[in-house]
């Protein structure tokens, strides 16, 4: 059987097994999508954002790019964005980065690929406004973790900067944005202690996650 024949089988291996466990599941996600949360994370194949929070399908919204950056140019974020928030309501934006992502280790080295090095730049300005955060006494892969973290916190501001977050910040709606990164070495989700709920307290969180990073070496 072909590669993609394979995959057809598995789907339907997992769509019997689901059935066979709660025989109303598919019935009840095709009348209503109803997630609590939206998840903006790495388009990582090692980072699968239901299976690593436990959530079910129709739980969890879902925006996945190149090293999750958001961009205030960026249409195809910005619609998932307001989508998630002024239609479906969401509660929480979780921005997760990763440990060992290779869009930062592209970025942090400069390596040039093509047309990606234009998304990247995102990246690498993130790593030029923080250079006091990096030391020469860093290993490379200590300096590409630190990037990986500043990088999520900046991307909890640019969502939180946006008219969307701010808009339904001054409506009243409910909304918070965290900033979350998770280590493919032991699957585990790190807060970084970012969490937004108004767009007057983003200056003071996002100075306080940046300060509770690990000093430098």
């Amino acid at each position: 059987m072909s590669a993609l024949g394979d995959l057809l089988s598995n789907n339907r291996r997992w769509s019997d097994g689901v059935k066979r466990r709660d025989p109303g599941f598919f019935d009840r996600l095709a009348r209503q999508q109803a997630p609590r949360y939206l998840w903006i994370g790495c388009a990582d194949s090692r980072v699968p954002a239901n299976e690593i929070v436990g959530l079910l399908p129709g739980e969890l919204f879902v925006h996945r790019n190149v090293a999750n950056v958001i961009v205030h140019s960026d249409l195809n974020c910005l619609s998932v964005l307001q989508y998630a928030v002024e239609v479906l309501r969401v509660e929480h934006v979780i921005v997760c980065g990763h440990y060992g992502c290779s869009g930062v280790e592209v970025a942090w080295k400069r390596t040039p690929l093509g047309l990606i090095d234009n998304w990247l730049r995102h990246v690498q300005d993130v790593a030029d406004r923080h250079r006091q955060r990096f030391t020469r006494a860093m290993s490379a892969t200590q300096s590409m973790d630190r990037l990986a973290e500043l990088n999520v916190i900046e991307q909890v501001a640019n969502v939180c900067r946006t008219t969307i977050a701010m808009d339904a910040w001054s409506r009243g709606q409910s909304l918070a944005v965290h900033g979350w990164i998770y280590s493919l070495q032991d699957g585990l989700l790190r807060d970084l202690g970012l969490s937004v709920t108004r767009s007057d307290a983003l200056p003071a969180e996002y100075e306080r996650a940046i300060a509770a990073l690990a000093p430098a070496i």
